[in-house]
């Protein structure tokens, strides 16, 4: 048997492995205060720039928040959810990720978001996506900007009927990045008012599928048109990542 070398591992890392435990598991909670960094010290048995290179890391990932001269410790915050919108965000805009493993994520996360929109929808979920739908119909005859601000809408308005707050940022960061990656090439459609009113047509019968609560038609729905409008942009040979997602 044979074994991989392995990366060494800084004490500072070892420093925020212990503080993100701790608050993972709720034994520190937010608005708690972390000791100061002398008593930090001695704790963990380290000197003054690991303890201060372990809280730029923490304080870098938004979980405590540290004022200079301030005696009583850094402070432990609370999720957040602005916080984790730019952590996918630098994941998604990664190098090591392309268009057809983007695409893929989001046929996946508006496969499910559909589903479960359909499933648990309300009254007043359903008024937004009429009024979203209404908008893009306006939006047809005011231009591409005005009827991509009510697409926007109409997703973010079918993230929240899930009532999962994971799956409305997930959706948005990955929207986001692939409209971003392949800007260029809608912006210079030949023909963009026939590409609105395409994605209209497909937007109300989305909605005809959730309103009658199919959550299968509206998640095959989702993932046809996530394929048929961006799997262009993906290579030939990469686009056997997203057709097992049709099936």
């Amino acid at each position: 048997m044979e074994f991989e070398p392995v990366a060494p591992v800084r004490a500072y890392q070892r420093v925020v492995e212990q503080i993100e435990e701790a608050v993972f598991s709720g034994r520190i909670k937010p608005g708690d205060r972390l000791p100061s960094e002398r008593e930090l010290m001695v704790q963990f048995d380290v000197g003054r720039s690991t303890v201060r290179e372990a809280l730029r890391v923490l304080q870098a990932a938004e979980m405590i928040r540290s004022r200079p001269g301030d005696p009583r410790g850094p402070e432990v915050l609370a999720a957040s959810p602005a916080a984790l919108h730019r952590s996918m965000h630098r994941l998604a805009r990664a190098d090591h990720l392309g268009l057809s493993e983007l695409l893929q994520f989001r046929m996946v996360l508006d496969g499910s978001a559909h589903l479960l929109a359909a499933q648990l929808r309300t009254e007043d979920h359903l008024a937004e996506l009429d009024a979203a739908l209404e908008a893009m119909r306006a939006g047809v005859a005011k231009g591409f900007a005005e009827f991509s601000h009510a697409d926007v809408a109409f997703h973010e308005a079918i993230a929240r009927a899930t009532g999962n707050p994971l799956l409305v940022i997930s959706s948005e960061v990955v929207r986001g990045v692939v409209l971003e990656l392949i800007e260029d090439k809608l912006e210079h459609a030949d023909d963009r008012t026939a590409l609105m009113r395409n994605w209209l047509t497909h937007h109300e019968e989305v909605l005809g599928a959730i309103r009658d609560s199919d959550g299968e038609r509206a998640s095959r729905l989702a993932k046809q048109a996530l394929y048929d409008n961006y799997a262009e942009y993906v290579p030939e040979e990469q686009r056997r990542l997203l057709r097992p997602l049709l099936a």
